[in-house]
């Protein structure tokens, strides 16, 4: 347990998705956005200006703000690791958006000099602790659907090229439908079943280039340098199989997870979003039946209360860089698979101080991120 009050923030990378986050952490009392910060100052000082946040500029400038204990790490993938060991070294704890880094190297990395300096890393997505996946790990939990046995998930588009306004990123490597929507899909599957055990999986590349189809860059073609259709079967140590699409090569828009267990199917929210719908069908039901979904629906950052609260506390965080380390080691090892054609194991962290992965508990169903609890 560390400090008192609310957890002073900074935002590294100002870009598409941080407008999301300081939208929701500006009404958060148990965090105050004190420096936002990005490789274009100017950019920084714009998001800076627009919510009210005191100190913009570099990268730097961020760590160097005292009052600063959490950084939020928004930049790329690519830049993840190399922003999160300064922060660390820095001695700011990191949470950072998806995926936690690059490769799994760079990730056990990243949570081994956290160990060492005595910080918590956690990490996107957050949206398993939304009121659409929480009320379906209760479900589960509770028995609605008896032992579970089978998932089925799929995400299908053409792509984010449509209304990104500078999506090359999502198409080099650490990017592709796997490493940018997959951790959604394989967070949820984690937080329901536990750990993944082993995978197989095979792949596809729609298009070699693709177009930017909004923004200043509209019209301009970039190259594709990963597979952007990823099918992928996984084992899990509870016992579950699940079967998995990734894919930005379709014109069928498509968002699945569809629970089966002994005594019926639970159809799971779109588990890019925090809300429902939540359906249940029973063996021998003729149809789907509604279920409760109770919880936050804050949108992005309540990941960041939560380990803000965990900071003040000393209990542990639940969308932890363990989790996140788990989720990347079973999407390099589906890539692996990819290459290889045989079937990959996503291998345990290098170092028992890392932490084995597990599912986390579900909040409790009055936990609410607005509230002010660190006073």
């Amino acid at each position: 347990m560390t400090g008192s009050g609310p957890v002073g923030v900074a935002l590294i990378g100002a870009g598409n998705i941080s407008g999301q986050y300081l939208k929701s952490l500006s009404g958060f009392a148990d965090v105050d956005v004190l420096a936002v910060a990005d490789i274009d100052p100017a950019r920084a000082a714009i998001a800076a200006e627009e919510y009210g946040v005191p100190v913009s500029g570099g990268v730097d400038d961020a760590l160097a703000v005292p009052e600063v204990e959490l950084v939020i790490n928004l930049t790329v993938p690519v830049a993840h690791a190399e922003v999160a060991l300064a922060a660390l070294r820095a001695g700011k704890h990191v949470y950072g958006e998806k995926p936690l880094t690059a490769t799994p190297a760079e990730g056990e990395k990243v949570l081994a000099e956290a160990a060492e300096l005595g910080l918590l890393v956690g990490n996107a997505p957050d949206t398993f602790l939304g009121a659409g996946i929480q009320s379906a790990l209760r479900a589960v939990r509770a028995g609605k659907i008896g032992t579970p046995v089978s998932a089925w998930t799929a995400t299908q588009s053409l792509g984010p090229e449509g209304w990104h306004p500078d999506p090359a990123f999502f198409y080099q490597p650490g990017g592709g439908p796997l490493f940018d929507i997959g951790p959604y899909y394989l967070t949820a599957l984690v937080a329901l079943f536990g750990p993944v055990t082993g995978v197989a999986a095979t792949a596809a590349r729609g298009r070699a280039t693709r177009v930017v189809g909004s923004g200043p860059k509209a019209g301009q073609e970039f190259p594709v340098n990963v597979p952007t259709h990823v099918s992928a079967l996984l084992e899990f140590a509870s016992g579950p199989r699940a079967n998995s699409t990734f894919s930005f090569d379709s014109s069928v828009p498509r968002t699945v997870i569809e629970i089966t267990g002994s005594e019926g199917t639970l159809s799971v929210p779109d588990p890019n979003m925090f809300e429902g719908p939540l359906k249940l069908r029973p063996n021998g039901a003729d149809d789907w039946e509604d279920l409760p979904v109770e919880g936050s629906s804050a949108g992005r950052g309540i990941g960041v209360v939560e380990m803000a609260r965990a900071l003040r506390s000393g209990e542990p965080h639940r969308a932890s860089g363990t989790l996140a380390l788990h989720v990347l080691k079973t999407m390099a090892a589906i890539s692996e698979s990819v290459e290889s054609g045989e079937f990959r194991r996503p291998g345990a962290p290098a170092s028992p101080r890392l932490g084995e992965p597990v599912a986390p508990e579900p909040l409790p169903l009055d936990w609410d991120p607005a509230a002010a609890t660190l006073l």
